[in-house]
């Protein structure tokens, strides 16, 4: 058989394709020591191992089976599959809402790359029409593709053009802004547009999915319609993250960019709302509203653009018995800013604190959270705490970790006067700080605790 019906196979995968006489797209039925199987032969990615026959079920879901586990492989037929996305001309309704997506990455909608095994996204007015005609109901949707990268790849040029061009959308007369990313750094570009894109007029939407749109669990399209809806509709003109509320697909959460957080590396619920409540609840019908404190569409254009990001800056996750040489290394790479995620109320231990203060004498600007998450940094009630604001650290109340992260490297784009910057980072832009956390902000459902297994099963049906 050629090579082209053993598309990324190679080594042991290859020899059992070539001794069963099947190939890719083949439709098989395989035994195996592991239990029997019936699917599509799917291509392999060019980087993947050369020892698992990947099969894409009638369920949708793709496996990988070891190919020594393979006693026989039966071929029922060939159905070479076509991953690409239909394009229609997306209608326009000069009664709906304009609103403009920008990409970043991501896959809100997708094909497969069965060369590379990556997943492509669709992206414009007609591919995402062609997949999800849902929209047009909504809006008439304007794309434009700012970067293609993974989210881990997103830094300082992309967050200043993203707030540039965010500006420049918002002048020229759109009434939403949504912005495809990937869910991975989501909360950080949430936080640092936040600060670069204060006061806008109308609703920024940052939007993902946890599955790409080939699997028959993706969330990517009830994200996509929920996110473009509050893009439109929602009367929240602030930056914010639109997901999955529960696992289920029965609603999408609205959180506010300063304070949302992702939560699980899998779940398709993974985003929270930490410290606070969400600010809405979507879905196609309604978007109902959870609290009142939040900023509200306008009619003008004005908004304040400030694209400074320093990069000089990081975290620092303090853990029991670290060196003060850690310190001392970030001190002597010229870095400008520290925030530390600290243990407790905000504490780090007594080693530390020549390094603090040589980073103080050094013009660093070092900044306090809590590893908790929730709750606030509290310095003032144990002497440890005491004594490292002596040394210069500045507690930072109850941001996020990465919050904070963020607007120090925001604040740092633009002084580093130590009196400034600590008015630019302890004076609230969007309730990255909070006079206080609501009852019901922090909430850790224990599985197997009496009350909460009766509270599953009322809502687990």
């Amino acid at each position: 058989m050629s090579d082209e019906r053993f598309k990324g196979y190679r080594g042991v995968g290859r020899k059992v394709l070539e001794r069963h006489n099947v190939g890719v797209w083949s439709d098989v039925a395989v035994e195996s020591s592991r239990g029997e199987f019936r699917g599509l032969i799917l291509p392999r990615s060019e980087t993947a191992d050369d020892c698992h026959i990947v099969l894409k079920l009638n369920s949708g879901y793709n496996i990988g089976i070891a190919a020594e586990t393979i006693t026989s492989m039966t071929e029922h037929g060939r159905r070479e599959a076509h991953y690409h996305i239909p394009e229609k001309e997306f209608p326009r309704d000069d009664g709906k809402p304009n609103v403009v997506l920008f990409g970043t990455g991501g896959t809100i909608a997708s094909r497969l790359d069965y060369r590379t095994g990556a997943v492509i996204p669709a992206f414009s007015p007609g591919e995402l029409y062609g997949s999800v005609p849902e929209l047009a109901d909504i809006c008439n949707l304007e794309t434009e593709k700012l970067y293609g990268v993974f989210s881990e790849n997103m830094a300082r040029e992309q967050y200043i053009t993203l707030a540039q061009r965010i500006g420049e959308a918002i002048a020229e007369g759109v009434d939403g802004v949504v912005i495809g990313h990937g869910t991975d750094t989501m909360h950080h570009t949430a936080a640092v547009l936040t600060f670069m894109v204060q006061n806008p007029p109308v609703p920024i939407v940052m939007v993902g999915s946890q599955r790409s749109s080939d699997r028959p669990s993706s969330d990517a399209a009830m994200n996509l319609i929920n996110a473009v809806k509050a893009a439109a509709e929602g009367e929240i003109a602030e930056v914010q993250v639109c997901m999955f509320g529960p696992t289920s697909d029965e609603y999408g959460l609205l959180h506010r960019g300063t304070r949302v957080r992702k939560m699980h590396s899998s779940y398709r619920s993974t985003f929270r709302t930490i410290g606070d409540v969400p600010l809405a609840m979507i879905d196609r019908n309604q978007i109902a509203y959870l609290q009142p404190n939040y900023r509200r569409r306008r009619d003008d254009r004005e908004i304040t653009i400030v694209p400074t990001f320093d990069d000089k800056v990081t975290i620092l996750y303090y853990y029991p018995g670290m060196q003060p040489d850690v310190v001392d290394a970030i001190i002597e790479k010229g870095y400008r800013g520290i925030v530390i995620a600290g243990t407790g109320l905000g504490h780090v231990n007594k080693p530390l604190y020549p390094a603090l203060q040589r980073a103080k004498d050094a013009g660093v600007h070092v900044y306090m959270t809590v590893q908790t998450l929730w709750g606030y940094v509290q310095m003032y009630v144990y002497e440890t705490g005491r004594e490292i604001m002596e040394l210069g650290v500045v507690p930072a109340a109850n941001m996020l970790p990465e919050v904070a992260y963020m607007k120090l490297c925001w604040a740092l784009g633009q002084t580093h006067d130590r009196d400034e910057v600590k008015q630019l980072m302890l004076t609230p832009v969007a309730d990255e700080i909070t006079d206080r956390e609501p009852y019901n902000g922090y909430l850790v459902y224990q599985g197997e605790i009496p009350e909460v297994q009766e509270f599953l099963r009322e809502i687990r049906r």
